[in-house]
């Protein structure tokens, strides 16, 4: 498989990852109407995870979905629902792989960074539209 079509793949899931996270999230969220609370979000990062530990282990054990498939529904559809669902995948993968150490440090730098980097891009978008 080229990696054009794999691209192809990726989008197609995608979209269809996208439109279910905009569904999905917003139908839990308007379940809690008077609350600040990201219930949507949440709903649509566990369900992702769940699903994508489901996939993978699947995958792995069973050899289900062939390389096309595989992108359309984790590269795709999950990528496009929730990349919390890789994020934890891939530490799940580190700690069972025997690397605790690396597990953390995924943890601690996706969390440090990441939310560093939205702190960071508020503040880099105020002093350019003050």
């Amino acid at each position: 498989m080229t990696d054009l079509t794999k691209a192809l793949w990726a989008g197609a899931g995608g979209f269809v990852g996208s439109a279910l996270r905009y569904l999905i999230g917003g139908f839990v969220q308007s379940a809690f109407p008077a609350s600040a609370f990201p219930y949507g979000t949440m709903a649509v990062n566990i369900t992702g995870c769940f699903v994508i530990g489901c996939l993978s282990q699947a995958i792995e054990t069973h050899a289900v979905f062939g390389p096309a498939a595989r992108t359309f529904a984790v590269v795709g559809v999950l990528g496009g629902y929730t990349t919390f669902s890789a994020f934890g995948n891939e530490t799940v993968n580190l700690m069972r792989d025997g690397q605790p150490v690396a597990a953390g440090l995924n943890v601690a730098g996706h969390l440090v960074l990441a939310l560093g980097a939205v702190w960071c891009g508020r503040v880099v978008a105020q002093a350019v539209w003050r």
